[in-house]
């Protein structure tokens, strides 16, 4: 495990705060891309251990990063809790049999037994531990309840996020009772590519901003704090990154037993700093735009630096890097971020 990006988790004094991107691989490097066209789609490459491993670890070799991201999907989940999914050229991910009723709900399968099915991405990690370098971490993740919720619900991405949240003020009994469901599989989902081998652990809310303020809490965040509290009671060894996208409003609500709070680009973050920088470890802020100019990524890692340069701080992106990113530009971001904490 990188002792790096471990110490910085714990707020221990290290030689630099480490560097990774979210959604690293992808098609910014050509190298996924040809993996990608042998796997036939999507949804092939996720179930391929082999293939998943090979660009897992391309952002390693390539761009320099200090920390894996284990390559899957988040909604692999729901896929063996029962829903069949798709990728659809030009649609994103499509769900046949969207959740409608309660008893919709109730054909799924839930718990450890959904869990369980998802062997190929523990595969996955295993194969990865057995190539990534011992200075490097390794980083797994899961989508928030919510964020997997609506895609069960609506049958596909949205912008409106309409009948889910139709089912909130409508139903939200039911709505509960799928964010449980969901709950209990990443709980098992998460403890399981920890065993498999995987050292830090990321719960994605990028359809946080979806709710109202006031409802938040109720139907997002108190399920993620769950899932992170459940994994800190039985692996307190193993960091937790939690990141709900645009909440800035909510950071004086934020609370749970976790060590890291991913601060999406949006947010401001001195305003993250003066709100949860005593708390826990901060991440992130970068706009990933940023990274078409090397003048505009430099003015920004240098604004991290300056505002974090008396907190705890990991550099990353505020959200996933962009297929048409130049490669030489996020290997510029990732060593300059490099270089500068180790002045």
């Amino acid at each position: 495990m990188s002792k790096v990006f471990i110490d910085a988790c714990f707020g221990k004094e290290t030689p630099y705060t480490p560097v990774w991107m979210m959604r690293q691989a992808g098609r910014y490097l050509p190298e996924y891309m040809e993996v990608r066209s042998k796997a036939g789609n999507f949804l092939n490459l996720c179930h391929n251990p082999e293939m998943a491993a090979e660009v897992t670890l391309q952002p390693v070799d390539i761009v320099g990063v200090d920390a894996a991201i284990l390559f899957s999907d988040i909604l692999v989940v729901p896929n063996e809790m029962g829903m069949k999914l798709d990728f659809v050229k030009g649609e994103g991910p499509v769900f046949e049999n969207p959740i409608k009723n309660e008893s919709d709900l109730d054909a799924l399968i839930g718990g450890e037994k959904a869990a369980d099915k998802l062997t190929y991405v523990y595969d996955t990690i295993k194969i990865v531990k057995e190539k990534l370098p011992e200075d490097k971490a390794f980083i797994g993740f899961c989508g928030a309840p919510w964020t997997l919720a609506t895609y069960m619900i609506e049958g596909q991405g949205t912008k409106t996020y309409t009948i889910s949240k139709k089912m909130m003020y409508q139903n939200p009994d039911l709505l509960h009772k799928i964010l449980k469901k969901v709950t209990e599989v990443v709980k098992y989902y998460m403890e399981k590519q920890i065993q498999a081998g995987i050292e830090v652990v990321q719960i994605f809310d990028s359809w946080a901003a979806a709710i109202e303020p006031s409802k938040y809490d109720e139907f997002s965040w108190k399920y993620m704090v769950e899932i992170a509290e459940y994994l800190k009671e039985k692996y307190p060894h193993i960091p937790v990154i939690m990141f709900p996208k645009a909440i800035p409003t909510f950071l004086d609500n934020v609370y749970g037993n976790f060590d890291v709070f991913g601060v999406d680009w949006g947010t401001p973050m001195q305003l993250a700093k003066e709100k949860l920088g005593d708390k826990y470890v901060l991440q992130g802020n970068m706009e990933p735009c940023r990274l078409y100019s090397k003048e505009a990524t430099k003015e920004c890692v240098e604004s991290l630096a300056n505002i974090m340069k008396d907190g705890r701080h990991i550099f990353n992106l505020g959200h996933g890097i962009l297929p048409d990113v130049p490669v030489e530009n996020a290997k510029y971001f990732v060593k300059l971020c490099q270089d500068t904490t180790r002045r």
